[in-house]
């Protein structure tokens, strides 16, 4: 954690929040005060933020979360300013400047303005300013409807590169047997398998989307990168200054070995595949344990539409996704085809996940 120069916070609505659903400025100025203690030590940090859609429905007296998308839009419309406004006053309370950043997923899935994003993270940073990012949920349909603020944390830090995601929710980490006398904190992670997952479960938060189910699909995003994640209690007193130190605290998600390349990042992580080819024992084998491209011999079926150029999913025969690559034809192309020898997926335009 000595060596954590960028690094990326992600604060749930629920910890943004009082038992009224307005955002809670006493419970934001503490945070704050930690955030700008690591900035001054010379960290690098990028906030992203939920609680938008929460502070709209106090203001429009919801109680629970709206169904209808022209509701929820209108309560993040409302609730994204009164967010900022408070940011700006807290931040500023340090002589901090800050920076409001909107992301949707075509923002980030677009190679040009994928790389945009990044250089005007970058810019920020350089100055100084501590970014404050959310989905951009009073346009945006997918990302209200399918996605949430820990995946867009995690793409985040994978998109600058950070060196750290620490997710701030209401609950110390990952809890095993949770509910039970002999419930604890996993102190650490080292690999998602299905035992974990099984601990995971959505949320009945009424104003938050997820739950840990989510923060274990954005820690799968990070680990594969090669950085570390933390989950931890953002209702804890220097819960930030006690990660950064190396003390137990929440539960530390162990990153790979290595660091993906940004291109590889790009292909893994920034795109809804279009499409998905099934492969054999022998072709899995090939592609994610020897580093070989996919060639259509491997291939025992092609799913979806999809052109030339389009990232696809790659599975195992029981419907596993082992990688995600570029194809380098067409979804009509490959279904024509005996056999041929050439590339559909070649290895430099392929991440085994």
């Amino acid at each position: 954690m000595n060596n954590v120069k960028r690094l990326v916070i992600k604060l749930g609505t629920g910890v943004l929040t009082d038992a009224r659903k307005q955002l809670d400025s006493g419970q934001m100025r503490q945070l704050v005060r930690q955030f700008a203690a690591q900035h001054e030590a010379g960290r690098e940090l990028v906030l992203v933020t939920s609680g938008a859609v929460g502070a709209g429905m106090g203001a429009l007296r919801y109680e629970k979360r709206p169904t209808e998308l022209a509701e929820q839009q209108a309560c993040a419309a409302v609730g994204q300013s009164r967010l900022m406004a408070i940011y700006e006053r807290l931040f500023s309370d340090h002589g901090l400047n800050v920076a409001q950043v909107l992301l949707s997923h075509d923002d980030l899935q677009d190679k040009e303005r994928h790389r945009n994003a990044r250089n005007t993270l970058a810019a920020l940073l350089r100055h100084r300013v501590v970014p404050i990012i959310n989905e951009n949920d009073a346009v945006s349909t997918t990302e209200l409807k399918f996605g949430d603020n820990d995946r867009l944390s995690a793409l985040v830090t994978a998109l600058l590169p950070a060196d750290l995601l620490v997710i701030l929710t209401t609950v110390e980490g990952v809890i095993e047997n949770y509910g039970k006398p002999a419930a604890r904190v996993l102190s650490s992670v080292a690999r998602i398998d299905a035992s974990l997952e099984r601990m995971a479960g959505g949320t009945e938060s009424a104003t938050a989307v997820g739950g840990m189910r989510s923060k274990i699909q954005a820690a799968r995003i990070v680990m594969r990168s090669g950085i570390p994640m933390v989950i931890a209690s953002g209702r804890k007193a220097d819960v930030l200054q006690r990660i950064l130190a190396g003390e137990p605290e929440g539960t530390l998600f162990e990153p790979n070995p290595g660091r993906l390349r940004g291109r590889k990042r790009w292909i893994a992580f920034f795109h809804h595949p279009k499409g998905a080819l099934v492969i054999d024992d022998g072709a899995t084998e090939a592609v994610t344990a020897r580093g070989k491209s996919l060639l259509p011999p491997g291939i025992r079926a092609c799913e979806g539409h999809f052109e030339p150029g389009d990232v696809v999913s790659i599975r195992n025969l029981r419907g596993e996704e082992v990688a995600r690559g570029i194809a380098r034809f067409g979804s009509g192309q490959i279904q024509a085809w005996a056999a041929p020898r050439s590339e559909v997926v070649h290895r430099d335009d392929l991440v085994v996940l």
